[in-house]
């Protein structure tokens, strides 16, 4: 029989109460929506279309930015070099600026008016109400998740294991390849997924980019404001329900393939 001390059952109790903070909101979003009126909203075709356009616009960015964002991580895990706490201070900067701010200096670079706008207007694309725009926009807020966690998993590898495969003839490219990246890939993976998840529940950044087409966050918003709090709970609901069902499915694979590289592992040896 395990004894738990008085000092135990403080932070139990501490803990609880965090968690009851946590679950009693969502309980009692649950318990206030009649499971008929979720059920309906399955059906309201604007819900489902901005579902699939905020998952898709999330994904999509953090996609497209983790070509780009693994490669830093990885440089600033293994370079010292002037003005890198600067770097590091600017990578944090989306997640403490406000994030109508944020969207605010999106917009001023994908606007019309900007350089990269009427480059992108010579293509026929306007990023202002487009898709591509709210990707932008959710990834800007987000992007500090992916590369902070890269970052910490590049660092995480002992050097000499790099510079052994190296001396055995390997180049920087296999060597990145074939040692870094796999032994990193739990954090990244963690990364990828915190930012997927951040740019879903972005509001603040988007609704300036891009009121329309609406994402799930900014139609929670508008049916709250048109018609009150009870048309609004069951598009919150569904949204919730979604990403949940998406981060358990992702965290699932996470310990799939954790466990089948254990054994492969143990069969090796």
């Amino acid at each position: 029989m395990v004894r738990t001390d008085s000092f135990s059952l403080v932070l139990s109790l501490l803990g609880a109460i965090i968690l009851l903070f946590i679950i009693a909101p969502l309980a009692g979003l649950l318990l206030d929506t009649p499971l008929a009126k979720i059920f309906e909203t399955t059906q309201d075709e604007q819900v489902v279309n901005s579902i699939w356009l905020t998952l898709s616009a999330s994904f999509g960015g953090t996609l497209f930015c983790a070509v780009f964002a693994i490669p830093l991580a990885y440089v600033l895990a293994r370079n010292e070099f002037t003005g890198k706490r600067f770097v590091l201070g600017i990578i944090d900067l989306p997640i403490v600026i406000p994030h109508s701010a944020a969207g605010i200096a999106v917009l001023g670079f994908i606007s019309r008016d900007s350089v990269f706008g009427q480059m992108a207007s010579n293509i026929g694309l306007d990023f202002v109400g487009h898709p591509f725009g709210i990707s932008m926009a959710m990834a800007f807020v987000s992007i500090p998740f992916l590369i902070n966690a890269a970052r910490d998993g590049f660092s995480s590898i002992p050097i000499r294991l790099e510079q052994a495969a190296k001396n055995l003839g390997a180049n920087s490219v296999r060597v990145f390849f074939t040692i870094s990246l796999p032994l990193a890939w739990r954090y990244i993976l963690s990364g990828f997924i915190m930012m997927f998840a951040r740019g879903l529940s972005e509001f603040g950044a988007v609704v300036i980019v891009a009121y329309h087409p609406m994402i799930t966050p900014v139609l929670i918003y508008e049916r709250y404001t048109s018609f009150g709090l009870k048309y609004a709970r069951p598009v919150a609901i569904l949204f919730i329900l979604v990403c949940l069902v998406f981060f358990i499915a992702l965290r699932f694979l996470v310990q799939n393939k954790s466990r089948q590289n254990q054994k492969k592992y143990l069969i090796k040896k």
